[in-house]
């Protein structure tokens, strides 16, 4: 069997396993059994192809892992405006009880409501910043 069908099933079992796994790190390592497989097309010595499989998948995985590091942290669902429609929303408390929590009327409907902590209840608008089962977390609007 010829060397770049060797590097071909090698490049098409990784894909396969990726898809069941869904591991993205092996679709980049894939890639450098693809580079391997076009070496061998080009009649370029083992040792050659070894080496491109392990520089182009090793690059792959490198540059990936430094571009998912340069991404800003996911949001949760419960406080991403994208997501949760409530988010970014803003309602009128007029008085807080002893605990901390308020109820507040919002899109018709009475809904409990509470601070995060640390900040002080005080009556005024307030902005939703997460939606916790059916609990509102609010934040202080700033006025500007």
């Amino acid at each position: 069997m010829a060397d770049s069908t060797l590097w071909w099933l090698a490049a098409g079992a990784l894909v396969a396993v990726e898809l069941v796994t869904g591991t993205f790190y092996l679709l980049m390592i894939s890639t450098g059994l693809v580079a391997a497989a076009l070496m061998a097309h080009a009649q370029v010595g083992v040792l050659w192809q070894w080496v491109s499989a392990a520089v182009v998948g090793g690059g792959s995985v490198l540059v990936w892992r430094r571009y998912k590091k340069s991404q800003p942290a996911m949001v949760p669902a419960s406080a991403n405006p994208d997501v949760n429609m409530d988010v970014g929303e803003v309602v009128h408390v007029t008085s807080f009880r002893a605990n901390g929590s308020c109820s507040v009327k919002y899109r018709g409907a009475h809904w409990d409501a509470a601070l995060p902590a640390g900040q002080l209840p005080q009556p005024g608008d307030y902005t939703i910043v997460e939606v916790v089962g059916s609990r509102l977390i609010l934040k202080k609007t700033s006025t500007p």
